[in-house]
């Protein structure tokens, strides 16, 4: 049997309706492969250039799929743009719109033809010259403004300018120069440093496409307490965007955060033990984790316990009492690290028995008898058991035989030594 890898529509589910678009702010149809899902409502989603959208009623009930061009309804004339999305997730787009009159709602007129095509290229041709002109023009008018993008309509008989401006601007004569030059309609439009990033788009810090540029349509005020909540550190290098403002990825999390701290102990909370007092060092609001420290400024004596455990001693401090160490209650057990065989001099293990060797040769020669050693089966010359009185016999013979008169003198080692010099003096006498 043969094997054949699908792709696409031979999977079920076709490309079009969910592959991802070159177009930003790309929305993925999950019901594209329901049937009946583009009957269920004729609205449809059109983009244009970047990031703008519009939604158009499908009154010929034409057969639209993600990635057809088609000419829209414009005042005045047509405009030309790409259906992003079909089916029931529009009603869903259109809340977010907040587009909840019909009136707003344009229709489309059909699909686009090549002369629309080559009418919209040329049109598109002279952006670029377009928006550097305008800017010489607002420059020589001295208005605060920078005009950041330009785009014309698709028949070309309309033009929009982006721009953005600090405070209030009054453009009437930039107008009337700008319609004088260019012989189009104009229409102005304010935005934010943060809907430019997006109308340019490009890759952040993470790696990733911007997400202004990609999914995110609604811009919420950012703050540096989310910073703070999480426990980034305020540089604003590291905390600002391609915009040049806080990243909106900051208040992602910080909902979680909030929560997760509201399970910590307070940063000034002293924890008091037999040993020593414990001051808060760092924390893991996401784990739950807490380091302590012996020192307020410096990092001494390291202990790292669970926010619950951390709270159990504040209780037991506030009782008047201190537990013996912040892990547990009862005393501390050290355990003793298992030591690595292959640490140290691999010699070592021949010195060893290299000393045993030593021992035994030293017991083998203690073993062995001497010059002044007795034999097996004889008796020593002189018993040291007796108090003195065989060698004090022994040396009164001696003296008797002629032997020197220094050698009547025995050493007194008790009563019995006395006695023994005397019955030596006596055949002196005589």
């Amino acid at each position: 049997m043969k094997f054949k890898v699908a792709s696409g529509c031979d999977r079920g589910l076709c490309h079009r309706g969910c592959g991802r678009q070159d177009h930003q702010l790309n929305s993925y149809d999950w019901l594209a492969d329901v049937p009946g899902n583009d009957e269920s409502t004729d609205l449809v989603e059109v983009q244009f250039k970047n990031t703008r959208k519009g939604y158009y009623h499908n009154v010929s009930k034409l057969d639209l799929k993600k990635g057809d061009v088609v000419a829209v309804e414009a005042s005045p004339g047509h405009d030309i743009g790409t259906v992003t999305l079909t089916g029931a997730l529009v009603k869903l787009q259109l809340k977010k719109a907040n587009l909840k009159s019909s009136d707003e709602i344009k229709r489309i007129y059909r699909l686009a033809k090549p002369v629309d095509i080559e009418k919209y290229k040329e049109a598109k041709a002279r952006e670029h010259a377009t928006m550097i002109e305008s800017r010489q023009i607002a420059k020589k008018l001295g208005l605060q403004m920078k005009i950041g993008d330009v785009e014309y309509q698709g028949d070309g008989n309309k033009a929009i300018f982006y721009y953005i401006a600090d405070e209030r601007v009054d453009f009437r004569q930039l107008i009337k120069d700008l319609a004088s030059a260019f012989h189009v309609r104009i229409e102005m439009k304010q935005i934010g440093a943060r809907q430019e990033a997006g109308r340019i788009g490009g890759t952040g810090p993470c790696g990733r496409e911007l997400c202004c540029a990609t999914w995110m349509k609604n811009f919420v005020s950012v703050s540096t307490n989310a910073a703070r909540f999480q426990d980034i550190s305020l540089n604003p290098q590291k905390l600002a965007g391609m915009c040049a403002k806080l990243k909106c990825c900051l208040n992602y999390e910080v909902d979680d955060y909030v929560e997760a701290s509201k399970r910590m102990p307070p940063r000034d909370a002293v924890l008091q033990t037999a040993d020593n007092d414990y001051y808060q060092f760092k924390t893991d609001i996401l784990a739950g984790t807490i380091t302590y420290s012996t020192d307020k400024k410096m990092a001494v004596n390291l202990e790292t316990i669970s926010a619950a455990r951390a709270l159990t001693i504040i209780e037991l401090n506030k009782q008047g009492e201190k537990p013996l160490s912040l892990t547990s209650d009862e005393a501390v057990v050290e355990t003793k690290k298992s030591k690595d065989l292959l640490e140290g001099d691999i010699n070592r293990f021949d010195k060893a028995k290299r000393k045993k060797n030593k021992r035994r040769g030293q017991r083998n020669g203690e073993e062995r008898p001497g010059k002044g050693a007795t034999q097996k089966g004889e008796t020593p010359a002189v018993s040291a058991s007796v108090d003195g009185e065989s060698s004090a016999v022994h040396r009164g013979k001696s003296a008797d035989n002629g032997g020197p008169a220094g050698c009547n003198r025995v050493p007194q080692r008790g009563g019995n030594a006395g006695n023994v010099s005397n019955t030596s003096e006596k055949p002196a006498e005589s």
